[in-house]
């Protein structure tokens, strides 16, 4: 798994890069983001968009077209479209998360603001995610972007990766340590 995450992080950033480029360029590094975080919305909310944008079995013209077809029917910003078209064309679509990702750091960095991915059984508040991001701009002295993801498995708490620092109060991390306590006891 981490040697794909290298190989997928080797192909994002130099595309995340030329995008971050190009909206730096004309101004509209806000508005570029946004759509990308409208399209990675999408890709995990549908399970089969996910899946379509993985798929080795679906040839290149096929993914551009359907893409195609998905961005005009989001009405997705010019420079979102054309870059996610390009990205189609190359094949490379199953990196298209990653891209997103690499983007949001790159853009998150040039505000002064860093960015953490928070992990919840279920999703927070509006007030919950404010606290959570003041502490975490308390702890670390610069503002935070949160990127929240919900997995029901945690049964309960959060996992607050920022950086190389991870912080997991889940139950279901508590649970499995009193697990493996209660083997080594009985």
């Amino acid at each position: 798994m981490a040697a794909q995450n290298s190989v997928l992080t080797q192909i994002a950033r130099p595309y995340a890069s030329a995008l971050y480029d190009l909206a730096a360029a004309d101004g509209s590094v806000a508005a570029v983001e946004q759509g990308l975080v409208n399209l990675l919305a999408l890709s995990e909310q549908s399970p089969d968009f996910a899946r379509f944008l993985r798929s080795p079995v679906i040839n290149t013209e096929e993914k551009a077209q359907a893409i195609h077809a998905v961005l005009e029917r989001a009405k997705a910003h010019t420079t979102v479209g054309n870059f996610v078209r390009v990205v189609a064309r190359n094949g490379r679509l199953f990196a298209l998360p990653e891209i997103i990702k690499a983007f949001r750091e790159l853009a998150a960095g040039a505000r002064g603001e860093v960015s953490a991915d928070v992990t919840s059984a279920t999703p927070l508040t509006a007030a919950q995610v404010k606290t959570l991001a003041d502490t975490l701009k308390a702890k670390i002295g610069k503002s935070v972007t949160l990127n929240q993801h919900v997995d029901p498995s945690l049964i309960g708490g959060l996992v607050v990766k920022v950086g190389s620092q991870m912080i997991d109060s889940s139950l279901k991390t508590k649970l499995t340590a009193m697990k493996i306590a209660m083997k080594e006891v009985g």
